[in-house]
């Protein structure tokens, strides 16, 4: 988790955990919280319709074994009825709240969002960044999940580490 300025922005780059995600929100309690996903701006009537708490264990394309847990919070995008606004960061805390009461909710789960309008197909975001946006807001930016060929993901991150170390005479500064 990164911080920049002007807007202050925290940068999570996909990769937010349930526990980081809810400090970074905290002192935001009397904000309206706006999520951004898709390209759209949600509609100030949505509705966190269901939290689950997951373990996984996965076998990729490669034979290698995987573990994790997560958090994925389903959130429904509808119009407010009447005049409604976007729902308070506080609220949305207390929804947590409320959940992890009766659910175990790991503070290091992976964070997870399913989000779609009615009739729509869900679809899967990671949490990008948290933009405030002045002293009423809090942006949520939501990341499409692309699918990931883990086996091809590891060896092109291992050849772009070698090619910066061996670009690098002193080996100091590696990637």
């Amino acid at each position: 988790m990164t911080a920049s300025a002007s807007p202050l922005t925290i940068e999570f780059d996909g990769d937010a955990s349930l526990d980081g995600f809810l400090a970074a929100l905290k002192p935001h309690a009397g904000k309206a919280l706006v999520l951004h996903y898709g390209g759209r701006t949600i509609r100030p009537g949505y509705h966190v319709t269901e939290v689950k708490a997951g373990a996984f264990a996965t076998l990729d394309c490669g034979g290698n074994p995987d573990a994790w847990r997560e958090t994925i919070l389903q959130v429904e995008d509808i119009e407010a009825t009447g005049e409604g606004d976007f729902m308070s960061v506080a609220k949305f805390e207390r929804i947590l709240q409320r959940v992890a009461e009766r659910v175990d909710l790991q503070a290091d789960a992976r964070l997870t969002f399913e989000v779609g309008q009615p009739g729509e197909p869900m679809r899967i975001f990671d949490v990008g960044a948290l933009e405030i946006a002045g002293s009423e807001r809090i942006v949520l930016k939501l990341e499409a999940r692309p699918a990931v060929c883990k086996p091809r993901h590891r060896h092109e991150q291992r050849a772009r580490a070698a090619a910066c170390c061996s670009s690098n005479a002193t080996g100091a500064g590696c990637c």
